[in-house]
């Protein structure tokens, strides 16, 4: 067991560790639609790379949801077959959100360095996809709104 300082220190050195380890400029929050943003999780239990819809209009939410949905299987075929659609995905703050994600299979741990290179791997194949999907296909996703 860790305390809550080693906790976030080991954190913080995963994170620095893989900005080092692969130095790129992600897309992340730079897609220029409010509320929609790509992201990186990991935690002691589990990693992912994700999509969150958090526009403060829920109307907004709900188009851009519906625009990716339109866009599932060419998603799921040509970029990440794995690809999870959840409408109703809850954060740890207990907000419900829209999230399109993909899940870190291999055993994994925040605090279990012997994982992180495996983990650094799959955020880096995982987040080129949904990038390069998100390119290709940006100009329809913004129709939405």
């Amino acid at each position: 067991m860790f305390s809550k300082e080693e906790s976030a220190k080991i954190r913080k050195e995963f994170w620095t560790s893989f900005g080092k380890s692969f130095p790129r400029k992600w897309l992340l929050y730079n897609t220029k639609i409010k509320g929609f943003a790509f992201k990186f999780q990991a935690d002691r239990k589990k990693a992912f790379v994700c999509l969150d819809f958090e526009h403060p209009e829920e109307v907004a939410n709900e188009l851009l949801y519906d625009q990716l949905l339109a866009l599932r299987k060419i998603l799921e075929t040509e970029y990440l077959p794995e690809v999870i659609f959840d409408n109703a995905f809850q954060l740890e703050s207990g907000k419900y959100i829209h999230r399109i994600y993909v899940l870190h299979e291999k055993k994994f741990s925040i605090h279990n360095k012997n994982t992180w290179r495996d983990c650094y791997e799959f955020f880096v194949e995982t987040m080129t996809q949904f990038e390069l999907f998100y390119y290709e296909y940006e100009d329809f996703i913004k129709q939405a709104i």
